[in-house]
Parts: structure tokens; sequence; C-alpha cells
């Protein structure tokens, strides 16, 4: 595995950021990392990393301790920081070779990146003259420099306008083909678009982890329906393929099924069986924007 994160936990004085979390990453994979604000999310980026040092557990990069071979470890990561930090008083270019320079790179690696994150217009302007979307690639460039195998990108489509956004979208995908990414954001469709997997994490915690994939082929259906007469929730239940039944109010209903059939042609049906006439109908599939906010809130 690229990224093997084992039990590890973090305490800020008895405050406990990350609570015993483990998952793993392969090549190939590009993970969409969310949870709301302080969940853990850059804290364990941060760990993943070697920036800080986990209280409790282990992380691995391609089989290398993180914390006791933290430099080793380093040569396998591209990172980009939330904050995405950079030296506003150089020249693009300059950023760049200075950070070829620490890696021992030759210049035309510094071409090919400027051509990757398509920075070629930008390149003589200090970093200060930039607009955000180009600050974020010149911090997308630093991280792929040095064509590390392990990519972890903290907020990377931040400040990026809609045809930004899209080349950026397609340049992780690009790299995904042959990196491990884990790629946090709060841009839920990016997570739909980009990622193959997705890891929600809340107070600390992985609540969830799943391919993308199976969150398209969720069979679950929620149906909001309101009779004109009130029936019992005994017939609901016998519904075919109905799982769950709640009453919101008087003759409102939600129900839940699980079925590939669309479901409301059967309620059609039942409501003429039982004379009863239907004031209200609407479907509600889960959606990746419904299940992180019923996991986060």
């Amino acid at each position: 595995m690229s990224i093997q994160i084992n039990s590890i936990s973090k305490f800020y004085g008895k405050q406990k950021a990350l609570d015993n979390i483990s998952f793993s990453a392969k090549k190939g994979e590009i993970v969409g990392f969310l949870g709301a604000n302080g969940a853990g999310k850059s804290t364990t980026m941060k760990i993943l990393t070697g920036f800080i040092k986990a209280s409790e557990g282990t992380v691995l990069v391609n089989d290398i301790d993180v914390v006791k071979n933290p430099i080793e470890a380093q040569k396998y990561i591209g990172y980009l920081p939330e904050n995405n930090p950079l030296y506003l008083d150089m020249y693009v270019k300059e950023y760049l070779q200075f950070h070829a320079s620490i890696h021992k790179l030759e210049k035309t690696a510094i071409n090919d990146v400027i051509n990757k994150v398509n920075l070629n217009s930008e390149v003589h302007k200090k970093i200060s003259q930039l607009s955000k979307g180009y600050k974020q690639r010149v911090g997308l460039a630093s991280a792929i420099l040095h064509n590390p195998s392990v990519l972890i990108l903290d907020e990377p489509t931040t400040g990026l306008d809609p045809n930004q956004l899209i080349e950026i979208r397609e340049l992780i995908k690009e790299l995904g083909k042959d990196k491990t990414v884990l790629f946090s954001t709060h841009i839920l469709q990016e997570v739909e678009a980009v990622c193959n997997r997705v890891i929600i994490i809340n107070k600390g915690k992985i609540v969830i982890d799943k391919n993308i994939s199976e969150l398209k082929d969720n069979k679950e259906q929620i149906i909001n329906i309101g009779f004109n007469y009130k029936i019992e929730e005994q017939f609901l239940k016998k519904l075919p393929n109905c799982k769950e039944v709640i009453n919101n109010y008087d003759n409102s209903w939600t129900l839940t099924f699980y079925s590939e059939e669309d479901m409301r042609p059967k309620l059609f049906d039942f409501a003429q069986e039982n004379g009863l006439k239907i004031l209200e109908l609407s479907l509600k599939n889960k959606s990746l924007e419904n299940l992180f906010t019923e996991l986060t809130t």
C-alpha cells in the first residue's frame, strides 16, 4: 500500500482531535477525504506528511515509517496544504527553480510542470501579482515537481474559476492514474467528479469509507408521501421492498425502500386500492451530499 494509517490518535492537551483511525490507499486511487471544519482532516494530512506526530499509532508511506524515517518518506510525498504558503516576493519560475534545487532536479522538470498546470503565461510574474487561482496552481506545481508517488491535496481547488476548476480537475484525474491521491475538499461535486473512493471523518472518527461506485449504485429510495385520510402504519410496512416507515405529522409519511425499481407507481396503486388520494409525493435518493449531512450533523 502507498498509504497505511494504523490506529492513529492525536491529542492537543485533553482534546482528542483524532480517535483511533485507520485506512489505507493504493496506487491509482484518488480518495476524497471529507469532513466538517474541525473534523480532523488537516490533522490527518499533517501527520501523514510528517509535519506533526501522532500521539498514538503508526503511519507508513511506501512501507516507510513517517516518524522513524521522515526525510526518506517525504521524498515520495507531494503536499499542497490548505493555506498554500508561498514566497510572494519570488517570481514563479524562480520559486519552482528553488524547489527543484532542493530535490536536485533537472531544468526540464520545471518546464514540464509549468506545462502541466498551465502556468506558461505567468512564469515571469511575481507570485504576489497572481490571482488566487494562479497561486493555487503554483502550489500544485511545487507539490508535483519531484514526481511523487503519493499526493496530498488539502482544498486544491480553492479560489479557482469554473474554467480553471475543470483544468485542475482533469489534471488531478490524470495524476491519479499512476499515483495515490488523498484529496480533501468541501466541494462535494468535485469528489463525485474526480475521486473513485470517499472517506468521511466526523469528530476525529472515520464514519464511512466506500467506493464512489457503491454510493452511486445505492438502491435506497426515500419517498415523502401525504394522503387525504389517516392510514395505519402496519399497512404501509407491508408495501414491497419497504425498509422503514416514519410518520412526519398527521397523514404525512417518509417511506424508505430498497429496490432498483421506482416505487412511486406502487404507491399510486396502493392509494387507488385503498380509496386514498395522494396529496404530496416526492422522491429523494441518497446523494453524497445527503450522506455527508446525515453523517456529520
